[in-house]
């Protein structure tokens, strides 16, 4: 699945347990008619994705949904959902020195090896 917003916010990685669990929060807010505030945890290794992100960066996020169930000492169950990021990819066009963005199509030379019979040369 996949998520696209903007930069809200971008945690600091923090660390859990023995082990070296490492977690980093991710909140973009999403551009539609009632935008959505949607913080996407990002752990282990794929902390570091953030590093070169910035608040406010149009962004496309790589995500899977995450559920668990728990069952408190009285013995009633809950069930918890999170939202995990494993890509993260900039939106932005990159401008270094010049724009990167194509010319309009009236730019561009009409074809002029063109052939009649090859109008339609699909296969079926």
């Amino acid at each position: 699945m996949e998520v696209q917003g903007k930069i809200k916010l971008i945690g600091d990685t923090k660390t859990f347990g023995n082990n070296g669990f490492r977690k980093r929060e991710l909140v973009i807010t999403t551009e539609e008619q009632y935008p959505q505030h949607l913080m996407i945890e990002f752990v282990q290794d794929k902390t570091d994705l953030l590093n070169s992100y910035q608040v406010g960066q149009p962004v496309k996020v790589g995500i899977n949904l995450r559920g668990r169930e728990w069952v408190s000492p009285q013995g009633e169950t809950k069930y918890f959902n999170s939202i995990q990021g494993w890509r993260i990819e900039n939106l932005q066009p990159s401008q270094p020195g010049g724009q990167n963005v194509p010319p309009p199509a009236d730019q561009f030379e009409p074809a002029q090896d063109f052939k009649d019979e090859d109008y339609d040369d699909l296969p079926f």
